[in-house]
């Protein structure tokens, strides 16, 4: 009997173990992960960015989740020597009628306590002397990390604190007992007293296996990147956004310096057939079907029907991502990109269409799942394991070991 298994095991999956072992020394806690390594969806396959948080709304958990994130992710990597970068971003303005979004995005993120400049176009170039722009904001606390070392590294903790690490381990059916729960899997049963649900692409059907509506389905969206050939890194330095559209849920294409010196171009944005569909070819008949009898679903394809046919144009037109580059750095050309490795964003999203816009995170019977941790989730990852440890219920064995 465990006192806590967790189901999942990317980045927010480890620093949740992490966490309750640093809080309870003494608790007995398991993490499943179905695959044959940590991190191998959305944490293995994102632009490994440290988000300083100037997009989320102020008060919200992503931005003070995102914000305190920003720091303790950069310290973890400082104390365990993981490559990392704070090298910030240059947030750009092309047209006249991007002006007034770019003052509101600055004042957003005065208002999350962030430190930022507004900068003119030439002072844009003085960072960046490729981009085309009006004018920028400058975002100093943002950095690149190698994500995939950081769950390594939360994963090498959470062994010495004495957890017990699953891999290849998938859970097949939930079942209440009265101490807790009993998880059955392809390699025997788990039994816990608690349960916490860190599945990604897949917590929403975990939840509702462990008797939980979290009241929104998870709908994959594949992020497809292009990869500037070596000799024309040179046109990027940091990172550079343009100012996003506030009607649209993703942040449009950008440029971005990864750590070991190549720079991605993307993503775009086009639904995936398939909730791991990394290729536009994937497909799985009941991840299809859920989408495409979700009522939600249609309701956001209708309010974004102009958008995202431009992202359907660009996932199969080389020409047409290449021209929303050149927006942002004019000397781009075709033969400057090559396709890279895409990632899916397992988006939550409600009956009325409405994306869940913050971390979500719903608790149960003996049971706490997070429902939605998209983007800013890997430089939150601490902070939302810090948060998910102070939630879950107490097993009475844990109580009894800190009483003692």
């Amino acid at each position: 009997m465990y006192d806590f298994a967790i189901v999942g095991g990317g980045i927010v999956g480890l620093s949740t173990a992490m966490a309750l072992g640093n809080r309870y020394p003494n608790a007995r806690i398991l993490v499943l992960e179905k695959e044959s390594q940590w991190a191998f969806h959305q944490t293995g396959n994102n632009s490994g960015v440290i988000h300083a948080g100037i997009y989320y709304k102020p008060g919200s958990f992503k931005a003070k989740f995102c914000r305190a994130g920003a720091r303790s992710m950069v310290e973890f990597c400082q104390e365990h020597n993981i490559p990392h970068e704070v090298c910030g971003k240059v947030i750009v303005a092309t047209e006249e009628s991007e002006l007034p979004r770019l003052e509101s995005l600055y004042q957003r993120g005065l208002e999350n306590g962030l430190s930022l400049a507004r900068i003119t176009a030439e002072e844009v170039r003085e960072i960046e002397p490729h981009v085309n722009c009006l004018a920028g904001i400058r975002v100093f606390s943002t950095g690149i990390a190698d994500y995939k070392k950081v769950c390594a590294k939360y994963a090498e903790l959470v062994q010495l604190q004495g957890g017990d690490l699953r891999l290849n381990t998938k859970v097949l059916k939930i079942v209440d007992i009265p101490e807790g729960k009993v998880l059955e899997t392809n390699q025997g049963t788990f039994k816990t007293q608690v349960l916490v649900n860190c599945a990604g692409l897949h917590s929403d059907r975990v939840a509702k296996m462990g008797g939980v509506d979290p009241q929104a389905k998870i709908v994959p969206f594949r992020g497809e990147y292009y990869e500037l050939v070596p000799e024309k890194r040179y046109l990027v330095n940091t990172l550079i956004y343009p100012v996003p559209n506030p009607a649209f849920p993703f942040l449009g294409v950008h440029f971005t310096k990864m750590i070991d010196g190549s720079v991605h171009a993307g993503p775009n944005a086009v639904l995936s057939f398939k909730r791991e569909g990394y290729k536009k070819t994937d497909f799985d008949l009941r991840d299809f079907t859920e989408v495409m009898t979700f009522p939600g679903f249609w309701k956001l394809a209708a309010r974004h029907a102009d958008e995202g046919i431009k992202e359907i144009i660009r996932s199969y037109s080389k020409a047409a991502f290449v021209h929303s580059l050149q927006r942002l750095i004019p000397a781009v050309r075709a033969e400057d990109v090559v396709p890279t490795h895409a990632g899916v964003r397992a988006q939550a999203l409600m009956n009325d269409g409405k994306l869940v816009d913050d971390f979500l995170i719903v608790k149960g019977e003996n049971s706490v799942h997070v429902c939605n941790a998209p983007s800013p989730a890997a430089t939150s990852s601490i902070e939302i394991g810090k948060a998910v440890a102070e939630q879950v219920p107490v097993p009475k064995t844990v109580q009894i070991a800190l009483s003692a």
